[in-house]
């Protein structure tokens, strides 16, 4: 329970409540207490302004005719503090009854018109202090007790105030880790139920554009990737059994053979042995091609295989490429044209591009009738390069563009005898390699089929 983050939730919401509240109560506190003592400054203020206007229009000096005037001519309100009339020397002329036999001391050094002693009573006194133009001390205090009541009272309903925050505080923490949790809960209930037999399945995404729905997307593009990986695979291992299926049926039958033929004596016959062992030689050669093929394409996919790409220029390398272009085409009676060779050079793995160019080259020639022409050609982008490789073919149907570089895919004429529909794939994987983008279209002057590889 500890461990969890809703723990850690509603015990960070219960300590950010609570402090806040304290530092609230705290800061009012302080100001209710400075509050208050200010509002007893004020009320001196008035008082000794009332007693110096007085004094000044008596301009009496003795303590007789002091007292006399205080106490007949002030106002009532001055019996409500203790007052204290001074002279220059600091002798007391005159005191209120209420300070009984002390006396309100002089001010310390450097202190202002109100300062506090507790030289008087135990809680405090606030102090005021007014000169005449006679030079006359008038010194007014009030007990600092009820200020100190009220902050008292104060505090105590702070202290409640706390605990009932900090109960609110664990209320608010758990409503808001409820709250919280709540989309988290539903997408790791909803990922728990995706699995490789429910592969459809998504986690809904909450309203809005937060954090939250952006994780729901996120999740929900990674099972894409999944579903569609794991449907890769389904269809890998079923179109990889279906090709293996027929040389490995191959490679039985004539074992059988060549093994009845020991068993009952007919073995003699050395060239049948051997025509039975090529044969047998033959389908493991062809069963080697595709698995190597397979491990090839593979990890292309993976990501394990990288190729090491250096600056070629690009018109030297497609003029050797030509070369062998025009033997293949010349041995099928068709015709190879490099049309256009841009000038430059490009990042490119050498070996590996023409192998892509050779598949091409060889998947055209399948399709190209005899006396056809197969053109190339190198262009030069304002972003890199463009390969555009044309053939006099049937073309495809529209549905087979997007699909014939995948893997095992042929289509009727289009397929190579004794083919796997392994070698488009190849290309792809290739140009991916070379972070290049391959794709089929149909010519629109005549029937033929153009693939475009571009980097």
């Amino acid at each position: 329970m500890k461990d969890s983050f809703a723990f850690r939730l509603t015990l960070r919401v219960l300590i950010l409540v609570t402090l806040t509240s304290t530092l609230i109560l705290v800061a009012a506190g302080l100001l209710l207490h400075r509050q208050n003592v200010h509002s007893l400054e004020l009320l001196h203020d008035t008082e000794g302004m009332e007693l110096i206007e007085l004094l000044e229009k008596s301009g009496t000096a003795s303590a007789g005719e002091i007292k006399h005037l205080i106490e007949n001519e002030a106002d009532r309100d001055a019996f409500l503090f203790l007052v204290q009339v001074s002279d220059a020397h600091g002798t007391a002329l005159y005191r209120t009854d209420n300070l009984g036999t002390a006396f309100i001391p002089k001010p310390p050094a450097g202190a202002s018109r109100h300062w506090i002693t507790s030289n008087i009573k135990s809680g405090g006194i606030l102090v005021s202090e007014y000169k005449t133009a006679s030079g006359l001390h008038v010194q007014i205090g009030s007990p600092l007790d009820r200020v100190h009541h009220v902050l008292s009272i104060f505090i105590r309903l702070s202290v409640l105030l706390v605990f009932a925050s900090m109960v609110f505080g664990v209320f608010a923490g758990l409503v808001l880790s409820r709250m919280t949790l709540a989309p988290i809960r539903a997408i790791e209930h909803t990922a728990r139920r995706i699995r490789a037999d429910n592969l459809s399945e998504r986690i809904p995404v909450p309203p809005g554009r937060d954090e939250l729905a952006a994780l729901a997307t996120l999740l929900n593009h990674t099972f894409d990737h999944l579903e569609t990986a794991f449907a890769q695979i389904r269809q890998f291992s079923a179109d990889a059994s279906h090709e293996l299926k027929t040389p490995l049926a191959l490679v039985r039958l004539t074992a059988e053979k060549v093994r009845s033929r020991l068993a009952d004596g007919t073995a003699a016959d050395s060239a049948e042995l051997d025509a039975l062992l090529a044969d047998i030689l033959e389908e493991t050669s062809h069963m080697h091609q595709l698995i190597e093929t397979l491990l090839f394409i593979a990890k292309a996919e993976g990501g394990v295989l990288t190729l090491q790409r250096t600056q070629h220029d690009m018109p030297s390398f497609l003029a050797e490429f030509a070369e062998d272009a025009r033997a293949l085409a010349e041995d099928r009676g068709a015709q190879f044209v490099l049309a256009r060779s841009d000038p430059g050079t490009a990042l490119i793995e050498g070996p590996a591009l023409r192998q892509l160019l050779l598949n091409l080259m060889a998947n055209a020639l399948y399709v190209t009738p005899p006396s056809s022409t197969i053109t190339l050609e190198s262009q030069r982008t304002e972003t890199g390069w463009r390969l555009v490789l044309t053939d006099e073919g049937p073309g495809l149907p529209e549905d087979m563009l997007s699909r014939i570089f995948e893997r095992f895919t042929r289509h009727g004429a289009t397929a190579s005898p004794g083919g796997h529909g392994l070698g488009l794939a190849i290309c792809h994987s290739i140009a991916d390699l070379h972070q290049a983008t391959l794709r089929a279209q149909n010519r629109t002057d005549r029937p033929g089929l153009q693939i475009v590889m571009e980097w």
